[in-house]
C-alpha cells in the first residue's frame, strides 16, 4: 500500500481514503467493502506467488489463491461488477506446483462466475514480470552488488519475460476485449535462458562474479508453458493477445474444504487437488509426489 500510494499520488503517508487494508481471506470484510464502494471494474491481483514458499506451505496457497479469490468473486458478483479480471500466471498451464494448481483453480472459479452472473469474468496469464517484487533481475542485481555468487537453478532453464508496462497494458486490454471464461495471454516472444541473463549481468564485472547452479526446486519446471497441452489457443481482437477457454469450476468443489484440510494433512490436500484438477477441470492427474523434488539431475555447484 505504501508503494501504491507513492506511485499514484507521489506521496506515501498512507492517509488516503482510497487505500484499504484488508485480507481477502476475510470473507465477511471483503463482502462489506464491496457493498460499500460498489465497484464497476475489479482487477484481482491479490495472491501469494513465490513458488518455493507455497510448496513448503501449500495450505497457505489455497487459503489466499483459492478461497481468498472465491471471496472476491462472491463479493464482486453480489456488487454487480461489469468487468472482473483475474490475474493468473503461466504456471497455471500444465500445472505441476502448488502455485500453478491454486491459480488454475482460480481461473476455473472465475470462468464459472462469468457463465452464471451478469458482467464479464475473465483471467489474464502473466509470465515473469521484470522489475516486480521477487523477479530474477532484482535478485541477480542484489547478488552482484553483494559480490556474488549469482545463483541459477539450472544451466538450461528458460522463462518468459514481460515488462511492467506490457503487463499493465495486457490487463487493460483484457478488460476491454476479453469475454467470459477466457484466459488471455500476451505474445511474449521466445523464452529466455536464465543463465544467459546472469552472464550478461555479470559480464565485465571486476572482480569476476561467479555463477553457481543450485538445481531445480520442488515444483519448478525446466521450461514454462503459456498454454496447456489440451488447450486450443485462439487469436483475440488484439494482434499480440491470444486466449483459451477455461473450464468452469463449480465453487461447491472448494467451499468449506479449508476446514477439512489442516496445515500438515498432505493426504487430504492431495485428495482435494486431485478431485478438483482432474474431476472438475479435466486436467491431468495430480502426481502423488507433487511435494517432492523434481526428477531432474542436480547440476554440481560450480562457478562459470
Amino acid at each position: 500500500l505504501h508503494q501504491v500510494q507513492l506511485s499514484l499520488e507521489g506521496r506515501a503517508l498512507l492517509d488516503s481514503p482510497d487505500l484499504v487494508l484488508l485480507d481477502i481471506r476475510d470473507r465477511d470484510r471483503v463482502a462489506e467493502l464491496f457493498g460499500e464502494i460498489r465497484p464497476d471494474v475489479v482487477f484481482h491481483a491479490a495472491a501469494l506467488k513465490h513458488l518455493p514458499l507455497l510448496q513448503a506451505h501449500p495450505v497457505e496457497a489455497l487459503k489466499s489463491n483459492v478461497w481468498g479469490s472465491l471471496s472476491v468473486l462472491d463479493a464482486a458478483a453480489a456488487a454487480g461488477v461489469t468487468r472482473f479480471v483475474n490475474i493468473s500466471t503461466d504456471k497455471a498451464a500444465n500445472a505441476c506446483s502448488i502455485l500453478g494448481y491454486s491459480k488454475r483453480i482460480a481461473e476455473g472459479l472465475t470462468s464459472y462466475f462469468g457463465l452464471r452472473h451478469p458482467g464479464t469474468y475473465l483471467s489474464v496469464r502473466f509470465g515473469n514480470v521484470l522489475g516486480s517484487r521477487g523477479s530474477v533481475l532484482t535478485a541477480f542485481r542484489a547478488q552482484i552488488e553483494a559480490g556474488g555468487p549469482v545463483t541459477v537453478t539450472h544451466p538450461d532453464v528458460t522463462r518468459y519475460f514481460m515488462t511492467i508496462e506490457e503487463a499493465v497494458q495486457l490487463v487493460i486490454q483484457a478488460g476491454a476485449i476479453g469475454h467470459d471464461g477466457e484466459a488471455l495471454v500476451l505474445d511474449m516472444g521466445e523464452p529466455v535462458k536464465i543463465s544467459d541473463v546472469a552472464r550478461r549481468l555479470c559480464a565485465n564485472h571486476v572482480p569476476e562474479i561467479p555463477i553457481v547452479f543450485t538445481g531445480l526446486r520442488p515444483g519448478e519446471k525446466m521450461h514454462e508453458e503459456l498454454f496447456a497441452d489440451g488447450e486450443a489457443s485462439h487469436q483475440s481482437d488484439h494482434e499480440l493477445i491470444r486466449y483459451v477457454r477455461v473450464p468452469d469450476l463449480d465453487p461447491t468443489f472448494v467451499r468449506d474444504v479449508d476446514a477439512k484440510v489442516s496445515g500438515k494433512d498432505m493426504a487430504s490436500l492431495l485428495e482435494f487437488l486431485a478431485r478438483t484438477m482432474t474431476v472438475a477441470l479435466g486436467d491431468d492427474p495430480v502426481p502423488s509426489d507433487v511435494f517432492e523434488a523434481p526428477r531432474v539431475d542436480r547440476v554440481a555447484d560450480g562457478a562459470l
